[in-house]
């Protein structure tokens, strides 16, 4: 029994030492975001990596999202001889909910490896402690710019993924289940609000920020060896998923609690 409440304890102190940490973290990260001086390439670089090069895998899992939602949407109202509220659900659900949680996700696996991995291989290689010595912030120089570049970019890959899971949904809609084109545009735009697009905006740029955060932390906390980098690789994007749905309740609460 006195082992069993050790473990315990034991359990307990390390995650509280680890909130700990991050909090710390997440503090001087977001200070050194706005002192200067900027490292502008280094953001442009980022954005670039963020932006640009996500966007193949955020359009085409938004795509087909949106196409699947349109048939079992169909499958489903055509019970209630509902077919004619498709339209209205696969955008609401594409705006609100899919394209931000799915868009985070995908960055997550793609982005939050790759700045860990980076890193973490840059702490098992002294690179870090190198900035330091030639009087360079590694927190400025290294977290600063991917935190921006994640919390910039993500809403504009979000949008972007709205847009192409609504036209994925609108493809089925009309050359699979035989909606009437203008009908179909019309029940799309009918509902959808100023309000539904900025919600899954505002998750974007939240979860673009834990993603850019939770890299940035286990890299920049990496063990040494390759296994340390790995486990850093691994915890950052299981991490990131997690708190991206523990988020998206938390900001969908807010807005519509």
């Amino acid at each position: 029994m006195i082992g069993f409440l050790q473990n315990i304890g034991r359990t307990t102190l390390a995650f509280l030492a680890a909130i700990g940490r991050l909090s710390l973290f997440t503090l001087a990260a977001v200070r050194w975001t706005f002192l200067p001086p900027y490292y502008l390439r280094q953001l442009g670089r980022q954005m670039v990596d963020i932006g640009y090069f996500s966007l193949p895998v955020v359009g085409l899992t938004t795509l087909f999202s949106g196409m699947v939602l349109a048939l079992q949407s169909y499958t489903g109202f055509a019970r209630f001889s509902a077919e004619d509220t498709v339209a209205t659900v696969v955008v609401l659900s594409v705006t609100r909910e899919l394209g931000p949680v799915l868009a985070g996700l995908m960055v997550a696996g793609r982005i939050g490896a790759s700045m860990a991995a980076e890193i973490g291989t840059m702490r098992v290689t002294d690179q870090i402690d190198a900035l330091d010595t030639l009087s360079t912030r590694p927190m400025q120089y290294l977290v600063a710019p991917r935190i921006v570049a994640g919390t910039v970019c993500l809403p504009f890959l979000v949008l972007i993924g709205d847009l192409i899971g609504v036209f994925g949904g609108y493809l089925v809609g009309v050359y699979r289940l035989g909606f009437n084109p203008s009908i179909y545009l019309s029940r799309t735009l009918e509902y959808l609000e100023i309000s539904d697009v900025t919600l899954g905006l505002v998750k974007a740029a939240v979860f673009g920020f834990l993603i850019a955060l939770m890299g940035c932390y286990h890299g920049y906390h990496s063990g040494r060896g390759a296994e340390g980098v790995g486990r850093a690789t691994t915890n950052a994007v299981v991490s990131a998923s997690i708190l991206i749905l523990i988020a998206n309740y938390i900001v969908t609460a807010l807005f519509f609690g």
